[in-house]
């Protein structure tokens, strides 16, 4: 069953993809998948956690798959816990370790940690959008 699908572009699109991605990076690893695939999707998960809160201060996000960039675009008032700010080290999971290439295997403990972090992303930012609602 679909689930009801919010407001093309709000936030709540934003985080309902990024809920998504974090769905997808969690998958048991099925064979021949590489633990850098599911780390691809915890980075995007990160990434689109922070777009949802750029938007819903109407900042346009920015086309970058940069974390570190991403939260410094965020309004300088909002606290940005130590566990989000972490979060940066997903970068390299959005393009170095998508294509074949001179890079060192993902680890299934650095997968974890990928999952750990775009959690801690994504609970962050919904409890942000929460706490900032009108009405």
């Amino acid at each position: 069953m679909p689930r009801p699908r919010p407001e093309p572009g709000s936030p709540a699109e934003w985080l309902q993809f990024a809920q998504s991605d974090l769905a997808l990076a969690k998958i048991s690893l099925p064979d021949q998948v590489f633990y850098n695939a599911f780390c691809f999707h915890a980075q995007q998960a990160a990434e689109k956690s922070i777009k949802a809160l750029l938007v819903h201060f109407g900042i346009h996000p920015p086309k970058t798959h940069s974390i570190e960039s991403l939260l410094a675009s965020l309004p300088k008032d909002l606290e940005i816990p130590p566990e989000v700010e972490w979060a940066a080290g997903l970068t390299d999971y959005a393009v170095t370790t998508r294509y074949p290439g001179d890079f060192e295997e993902v680890l299934e403990s650095e997968w974890k940690d990928a999952v750990r972090m775009a959690e801690e992303v994504f609970i962050w930012a919904k409890r942000t959008l929460e706490s900032h609602s009108v009405g």
